[in-house]
């Protein structure tokens, strides 16, 4: 059963300010506009939304509530989450390979592998990897027990294999010349390569001015 509560960060005896407080707050960070093409935003996002649609209604917050008092009386609350196992086909692909996973949890009512979003306890997924960054892709195993507030993290690494020296080299160029993630020093999310000219002609102003002072 899904616990709403767990998806806006408050607790079950939540006023209704705090639960649009809660949202208002989510929503703005996990927007799609704010997040283009990260498909871990637009799930999280669409969770939120969920989770404020059934909560915001009186009615329906009630009947749920029931449900979740009821499903947390039979689930074995006392024993924290754990992650059996957490396994892939291959830990090392070329981009657009095929990749298989596997996972199982015990004691977890909420359970994401990112980046793809919420999954059930235990199951298989079949993917392609259309994106590594810097040569790596990472899938991260969340199994929480909410009411524990406990949390157990398992991660895989996969590592891109390259066809020959120049997919590897197009694949360097491409990185390259790519917009980066805006950061608090890439402002604007320059590529590397800008990024990389300004340091180079910062540094070449640096040393002009401390060979001058020594003339």
């Amino acid at each position: 059963m899904k616990d709403y509560y767990y998806f806006l960060g408050i607790s079950q005896d939540a006023s209704d300010e705090d639960i649009k407080k809660a949202y208002r707050k989510l929503s703005l960070k996990y927007h799609p506009d704010k997040n283009e093409n990260d498909d871990f935003f637009a799930d999280r996002f669409r969770e939120i939304q969920e989770a404020y649609e059934m909560l915001s209604d009186p009615s329906k917050r009630k009947a749920y509530d029931q449900n979740l008092e009821s499903h947390q009386r039979s689930f074995r609350y006392n024993i924290p989450p754990a992650i059996k196992t957490f396994t892939a086909n291959k830990i090392h692909a070329k981009k657009g390979e095929e990749i298989i996973i596997s996972w199982q949890t015990s004691n977890a009512d909420v359970v994401k592998v990112l980046p793809f979003g919420l999954e059930k306890p235990y199951g298989e997924r079949i993917f392609k990897i259309t994106e590594f960054k810097d040569g790596k892709f990472q899938l991260l195993l969340h199994a929480t027990n909410s009411l524990l507030h406990k949390t157990v993290v398992q991660g895989i690494t996969i590592t891109e294999v390259f066809e020959n020296d120049t997919d590897r080299f197009k694949n360097t160029v491409d990185e390259m010349f790519k917009p980066q993630p805006r950061t608090a020093v890439n402002k604007t999310g320059q590529p590397k390569i800008v990024m990389l000219f300004w340091g180079i002609i910062i540094l070449a102003i640096a040393l002009y001015f401390l060979i001058k002072e020594f003339i």
